[in-house]
């Protein structure tokens, strides 16, 4: 991140959003409201967000510990325990009331500043590989499950449809909070608890006729996002092109946001679908890790553009190397497939973690505040 280009721009920033949603607006606001009465006002914001990923990430963890190849559920196969569900489900509502708490709390304290709110989206971006493979584990890869390329391509829908608001930020300056994010939350949260008390055999059955309960669960994520999220983006930025209001009036510079990720997936998919070793089905875990991973260090990056109302840069540095892993891989020059997946995604994840960390120092030190702490640096 450039100070001098980005930085500066932070002091002019107002956060404005919009949540129509009525589960949010009448049932999940009121309750938020009634849970920050009950945090100390020392508590900063930013360690609110931040607890809350981590019970995503811990929810990740214990799953890949129970099923890290996502066929614990098949029939067959030994289940992951009850109480794994039960701490998952816990967990997941832990985590979305946090991340519905945290700006309540900022108000509450007088601290809002522009590094919360790229705190907030910017692990919210990264959560999104977590929340999606933690889900896979219910249903698996079994002959009632789910198949690992197909969970590939829905974590590809989950991930165009986070970025979609963003795009939208982008060209309008309005956060148009989706609709899907606060039901799915509360949906899947009840669904780990269902399952620990009915069991895994339970989604073998079928909901209707031949309808199996994985079919209902692929069709509600893509319908969700092809008839609600999409069409509400797109309405959402034609309004503001009529009413030219939009940041960026050229279609190119609008349509920008969406080239670095549309080239990951396309260089993530080449990988899949011309690996030597078919290297999804052999280590689906770790690869939706470095995709959701990769896309998250991408969209942050949108996310400090539009919030410091600067151009989106048209290509993520991080592509360029990934290109070369992905030749290795195909042309099988680097023959031991895994092991380079398991290198690559080592370096995205740190390289995504250093480029979190200076962004976070560079603004505390330009607001002159802590990340974790309502105390003020000292002048000197």
């Amino acid at each position: 991140m450039n100070k001098g280009a980005h930085c500066n721009q932070f002091y002019s920033y107002l956060y404005s959003a919009v949540d129509s949603n009525p589960l949010s607006i009448y049932v999940m606001h009121p309750f938020w409201n009634f849970v920050v009465k009950f945090l100390p006002t020392w508590l900063a914001p930013n360690l609110i967000t931040f607890t809350g990923f981590m019970f995503l990430v811990l929810n990740f963890l214990m799953l890949a510990f129970y099923d890290f190849d996502f066929n614990a559920s098949s029939a067959g196969h030994q289940h992951v325990p009850s109480w794994v569900w039960v701490a998952a489900g816990i967990f997941n509502f832990l985590a979305y009331t946090l991340d519905g708490v945290d700006g309540k709390q900022a108000r509450r304290t007088n601290s809002s500043t522009p590094l919360g709110e790229l705190f907030d989206h910017g692990l919210d971006s990264w959560a999104c590989v977590f929340f999606v493979a933690t889900v896979y584990s219910i249903f698996g890869r079994g002959e009632s499950g789910v198949g690992v390329v197909t969970l590939y391509y829905i974590l590809w829908v989950v991930l165009f449809s986070f970025i979609l608001s963003h795009w939208e930020k982008y060209n309008t300056g309005i956060l148009f909070l989706p609709w899907g994010y606060d039901i799915s939350q509360v949906t899947i949260s009840l669904v780990y608890l269902v399952t620990a008390a009915v069991g895994v055999e339970t989604w073998y059955q079928p909901v209707i006729f031949h309808l199996l309960y994985r079919d209902l669960f692929t069709f509600m994520i893509i319908a969700c996002s092809f008839t609600v999220t999409l069409p509400m983006s797109l309405y959402n930025v034609l309004k503001g092109y009529r009413n030219n209001t939009l940041k960026h009036s050229s279609l190119y510079e609008g349509l920008l946001p969406f080239l670095s990720p549309f080239l990951l997936f396309v260089l993530s998919t080449i990988w899949v679908i011309y690996s030597p070793s078919n290297i999804l089905e052999l280590q689906p875990r770790i690869f939706y890790l470095m995709v959701g991973t990769a896309f998250a260090n991408v969209t942050c990056k949108l996310i400090v553009c539009q919030m410091s109302n600067t151009r989106c840069q048209p290509l993520s540095i991080l592509l360029l190397p990934m290109t070369a892993v992905v030749v290795l891989a195909i042309t099988r020059v680097f023959t031991n497939e895994t092991l380079l997946l398991y290198l690559w995604t080592a370096a995205v994840v740190l390289a995504h973690i250093h480029y979190g960390v200076s962004v976070v120092k560079q603004l505390s030190n330009h607001f002159s505040i802590f990340a974790f702490s309502l105390k003020k640096p000292n002048s000197d």
